[in-house]
C-alpha cells in the first residue's frame, strides 16, 4: 500500500520536522513554574525519557520503516488489537494537541496587536472564528500533500528557530542596558518533591519532550527512512536541548515571581523586554503564531495516516483509506479529523476560562500519548520485538516507562488557577476512559466487518 504514497521527505526536511514537532512555545513556561529548579528538571527529564526515547525510536525504525511508524511497531509486537489501541490514543493525543496548539493562536495575537486585543482570548466567537480559519488552512495543505506541506513545515521550524534566536540572547542584552540586572543561562537548585512538580515533570515528559516517534509515522514518505530518521533524531535532539534550557531561564529573567502565562510564555516575555511600542515583540510573537500553524500542520498531517493505515488492515471503514487519485493524499480522513479537532476546541472551552480549556487540552493529550508511550517503551522489553534488544537499550527503555506512566497518572493534577480540582480531574479521567471504550468498539466493528 505504500506504493501509492509520494517520497517528498529527506533528511533537511526530517530535522526541521523533528524540531517544530518537539519545540513549542508554552513548555518554557510551564517549565519556569518551577523557578531556579527548572534545569535540574529539563536534566532529569531529558535523562529519564528524551534520550531514552531517541534510542528506542532509532531501534525501532531501524528494524521496522514502516508508515504508521508506532502502529505497524506495536501490532509486529503485540498483536493487532494492541497495536489498534496504541495507534488509537496516539491519534486520540494528536487530534487533542493539533486542537491545544490552534487554541494558542488567539491568545498570541493578542500579545502581537497589543492591550487593544486583550479581549481575544476570553472570547469564544473570536476563538472559534480564528482557530477555524487556521484549521481550515491546514485542512487544504493537507489535502495538497506533503510537496506543498513539507514547505510550510519547514518554514514553521524555521520561524520558531529565529524567535528562540532572538529569545535567548534577550537576557544579555537587557543586561547590557541595565533593564534587567541579574540572569542566570544555567541555575542550579534541587527540585522540592510535591505533587505540583510531578506534575510538571509529567508534562515536561511526555509532553514537552516527546514527538520524536511522531515523525516515523510518514516513514512511507520518506526518502531512505532506514536512515534518515534515525539521523533526524540524532541532529535535532541537542538542538532541542539547549532551546529548552536557555529559553526557560530567559523567561525567568524577565518574569521572575510574576504570574506566568502558560499558554503564550514566550510573547509575555517579548511584551516586557521591548515594551509596548516596540516593533521587535509584535514580529517575534508573529513568528511564534507562524509555528504554532505550521506545527499544527505537520501533526495534523500525521494523525490523519493513522485511519489510513487502519484503513488498510479492514479495522476501520475503507473510506477512510480512500487516496485522492490526483494527490494521493487520504482526503476523508482529513476532511473527518478537520471537523473533530473543531469540536474539541468548542467542548474544552465550555464553562472555563482560556488558560484551564488550554491545560485541559494539553493534560488530556498527555495522557493518551503516556499511554502509547508505554506500549513503545514495554516493546524492547516483552513481545515479539524484543529479541536481540541490547541490554542498555532495555535500561533506556525501563527509564521511559518510568516517565511515561509517572506523566499518565499525574496529569489530572492542575498547574494553573482552575474553577474546580474535581471537575477538571474528571473530565480528563472521562475524556480518556470514554475514548479508550470508544476504541475498543471501534476494533471490534472491524473484526466484524473483516469476517
Amino acid at each position: 500500500m505504500e506504493g501509492g504514497l509520494r517520497k517528498e521527505m529527506g533528511l533537511g526536511d526530517l530535522v526541521l520536522a523533528q524540531i517544530l514537532c518537539v519545540v513549542g512555545s508554552s513548555w518554557v513556561g510551564i517549565a519556569a513554574k518551577l523557578g531556579r529548579a527548572q534545569v535540574a528538571f529539563w536534566v532529569g527529564a531529558m535523562v529519564l525519557f528524551y534520550l531514552p526515547l531517541a534510542a528506542v525510536v532509532i531501534h525501532l525504525n531501524r528494524l521496522m520503516p514502516l508508515e504508521g511508524g508506532l502502529y505497524q511497531w506495536a501490532k509486529a509486537g503485540f498483536g493487532e488489537m494492541a497495536g489498534f489501541l496504541t495507534a488509537w490514543n496516539l491519534w486520540v493525543y494528536a487530534v487533542i494537541v493539533t486542537g491545544a496548539i490552534v487554541f494558542v493562536v488567539p491568545t498570541d495575537l493578542s500579545y502581537m496587536i497589543g492591550p487593544s486585543a486583550a479581549w481575544l482570548p476570553a472570547s469564544i466567537p473570536a476563538t472559534l472564528l480564528i482557530t477555524g480559519g487556521v484549521v481550515a488552512g491546514i485542512t487544504l495543505v493537507a489535502i495538497h500533500g506533503l510537496d506543498i506541506g513539507k514547505w510550510l513545515h519547514n518554514t514553521g521550524s524555521v520561524m520558531i528557530l529565529t524567535a528562540y534566536a532572538i529569545l535567548l540572547p534577550l537576557p544579555l542584552w537587557a543586561l547590557w542596558r541595565g533593564s534587567i540586572h541579574h540572569y542566570e543561562p544555567i541555575p542550579w537548585e534541587l527540585p522540592k518533591l510535591d505533587w505540583f512538580s510531578v506534575a510538571v515533570f509529567g508534562q515536561m515528559t511526555a509532553g514537552a519532550l516527546s514527538g520524536f516517534e511522531y515523525v516515523a509515522i510518514m516513514a512511507g514518505e520518506c526518502r531512505n527512512a532506514v536512515r534518515t530518521v534515525g539521523r533526524s533524531v540524532m541532529i535535532s535532539a541537542p538542538v532541542i536541548a539547549v532551546m529548552f534550557i536557555l529559553g526557560t531561564s530567559a523567561v525567568l529573567a524577565f518574569i521572575g515571581n510574576q504570574p506566568i502565562n502558560v499558554i503564550g510564555p514566550i510573547p509575555q516575555t517579548f511584551r516586557l523586554a521591548f515594551g509596548a511600542n516596540s516593533w521587535v515583540a509584535p514580529f517575534a510573537i508573529f513568528l511564534l503564531i507562524a509555528r504554532a500553524i505550521a506545527s499544527a500542520s505537520l501533526i495534523f498531517t500525521g494523525l490523519t495516516r493513522l485511519p489510513m493505515t487502519a484503513g488498510w488492515d479492514n479495522l476501520v471503514p475503507a473510506w477512510f483509506a480512500r487516496l485522492d487519485p490526483k494527490r494521493r493524499t487520504p482526503v476523508n480522513s482529513i476532511l473527518f479529523v478537520a471537523a473533530v479537532v473543531m469540536v474539541l476546541i468548542l467542548l474544552s472551552m465550555l464553562g472555563v476560562r482560556e488558560q484551564e480549556a488550554s491545560q485541559l487540552l494539553a493534560n488530556a493529550s498527555i495522557v493518551h500519548y503516556a499511554i502509547a508511550y508505554c506500549a513503545l517503551f514495554l516493546l524492547p522489553l516483552v513481545g515479539a520485538l524484543r529479541a536481540g534488544v541490547p541490554s542498555w537499550l532495555k535500561v533506556a527503555a525501563v527509564c521511559g516507562l518510568f516517565s511515561s506512566a509517572v506523566s499518565m497518572l499525574i496529569a489530572v493534577y492542575p498547574i494553573v488557577d482552575v474553577v474546580s480540582r474535581q471537575s477538571y480531574a474528571t473530565k480528563i479521567a472521562a475524556v480518556v476512559l470514554l475514548a479508550n471504550m470508544a476504541g475498543v468498539l471501534i476494533y471490534r466493528a472491524g473484526q466484524r466487518r473483516r469476517a
